[in-house]
């Protein structure tokens, strides 16, 4: 069994870097159900940045509390670039923070088909200037592994692109 919790030290980084620069964050989460919202609580000090989180895990949740727009759903499917990306700026626009964070994706067991198999997930960062989202395909590693990985993978994404000024 693989281990739940987020790599060491990611969280811990970017919350000292948003702390350090004045800046806040939110996040967006579906497949991950509030994990991403977790690691960052846990580390000491971190509601300075740390704004808070949504956890829309159904389709509705994400209309109503963060406005992605039900044709983006429908026309692409909850777990796409579009909502992903529709979730960053939702969230981020909703909570008028600087940053926001979002992963939706396909967990499992089920639900998984040939165009968008189990281990599918989207992560997004979004700024007011910007929005980047990346697609990660974790293969059929398990309903734990694949939240696990997304974290991180998001968690990597933030660290990415507020190291890198991509995102001023």
């Amino acid at each position: 069994m693989i281990d739940p919790a987020p790599l060491p030290g990611r969280a811990e980084r970017l919350i000292t870097l948003l702390t350090e620069a004045g800046k806040t964050i939110v996040t967006a989460e579906s497949c991950t159900g509030g994990l991403i919202g977790a690691a960052l609580t846990d580390v000491s000090g971190s509601s300075a940045a740390f704004y808070g989180g949504y956890i829309t895990y159904a389709n509705g949740a994400k209309a109503r509390m963060i406005h992605v727009q039900p044709r983006l759903i429908r026309d692409y499917g909850a777990v796409s670039n579009q909502v992903a990306r529709a979730m960053a700026d939702g969230a981020r626009n909703t909570a008028r923070v600087d940053y926001s964070l979002a992963v939706t994706g396909i967990a499992g067991p089920d639900g998984g088909t040939e165009k968008k198999p189990l281990g599918l997930v989207y992560v997004a960062m979004s700024s007011e200037l910007a929005t980047v989202v990346i697609e990660h395909r974790f293969g059929d590693l398990g309903r734990e592994a694949i939240r696990a990985a997304s974290v991180d993978a998001a968690l990597d994404l933030a660290l990415q692109v507020l190291t890198s000024n991509q995102i001023p």
